[in-house]
């Protein structure tokens, strides 16, 4: 593909951006509102900016849920960026893809996306700020650059945004479900059909906080699978992600009485294989600047090959 503008200039010295919009039309929220004019923040930027008191409807602060009346004026100044107060650490990390707007990453499994309780540092995050460390004024400091998460042992494929303007455009084709993401999953018994489509809402287990379920109060989710090689007492799969819940796939597999290999919080661990059989071995989307589509793919891991070898022995 071409090379996309360079977007050098974004990251010179800062100078103070105020914007100011007045309303022409009456009911609508003041964070759609923004979100419909200010394609460079995303909707999650937008509310904590208002959250924190940086827009203002005629001189007066706001929350996200007010509704507009015709001839209001939003005032929305967006403040210097904020250094990560991560650190920047030396962790190799495979880069399938990069330019000046995004990195396409290839995660191993066992490294957790950000840090959290029980794991402070030695994230995916504090790897990227130790490769790129411009990237900590991105999206906040908490998950500079990120646009989506994979779980601690799924191994594969994630875009990292360079820019705000980046992140904005990726994020909301996530939301929109514009990018493609697909995961090669090894799963206990024959699924049947071989080929089907998985719904089924997904939210915080009521009984167990660490874990999610299927519950009608969850938010909906979607899956796709088919089969890609069948053997006597296992299925390999090709699964296409509609949504993007918490442990999405392996709820689903695990609803349907097929969980993925080696999952010790839905099914059963398997101490040979040491995690659970699931890779993110494709993304695509498109470019946030030139629009061109970009497509990345990942080999499976060594690990999980040689579980693949074991089950094709005589």
């Amino acid at each position: 593909m071409n090379s996309p503008p360079n977007p050098a200039a974004e990251r010179t010295e800062f100078v103070a951006d105020i914007r100011e919009f007045t309303c022409d039309g009456p009911g609508q929220r003041l964070d759609r509102f923004l979100a419909d004019r200010c394609h460079d923040l995303s909707r999650s930027r937008i509310k904590r900016l208002i959250v924190d008191g940086s827009v203002q409807v005629d001189s007066r602060a706001r929350d996200a849920g007010y509704r507009l009346r015709p001839g209001q004026v939003v005032a929305l100044t967006v403040p210097e960026p904020v250094p990560s107060h991560m650190l920047p650490q030396d962790i190799p990390i495979d880069v399938v893809y990069e330019d000046d707007w995004l990195m396409v990453v290839d995660k191993p499994a066992g490294l957790p996306v950000h840090p959290g309780p029980g794991h402070p540092d030695s994230t995916l995050v504090n790897a990227i700020l130790g490769m790129r460390p411009e990237v900590a004024t991105v999206g906040g400091t908490m998950r500079p650059g990120l646009v989506h998460r994979l779980d601690k042992d799924t191994s594969g494929l994630m875009v990292v945004a360079k820019t705000d303007a980046a992140q904005a455009v990726l994020s909301n084709q996530m939301k929109l479900r514009e990018i493609d993401k697909r995961y090669t999953a090894l799963v206990h018994g024959v699924l049947s059909p071989p080929e089907a489509v998985i719904e089924a809402p997904i939210g915080r287990d009521p009984r167990d906080r660490k874990r999610m379920a299927i519950i009608d109060s969850g938010r909906n989710a979607t899956t796709v699978y088919s089969t890609l090689t069948q053997f006597p007492r296992h299925t390999l799969a090709d699964v296409v992600l509609k949504t993007g819940r918490t442990h999405q796939i392996r709820v689903h597999f695990a609803s349907i009485g097929h969980p993925v290999v080696g999952d010790g919080t839905y099914g059963t661990a398997d101490s040979r294989l040491g995690r659970h059989f699931l890779h993110a071995h494709k993304l695509g989307f498109r470019h946030p600047a030139s629009s061109e589509y970009v497509e990345c793919d990942s080999t499976i891991p060594d690990e999980l090959q040689a579980r693949l070898d074991d089950l094709r022995l005589p």
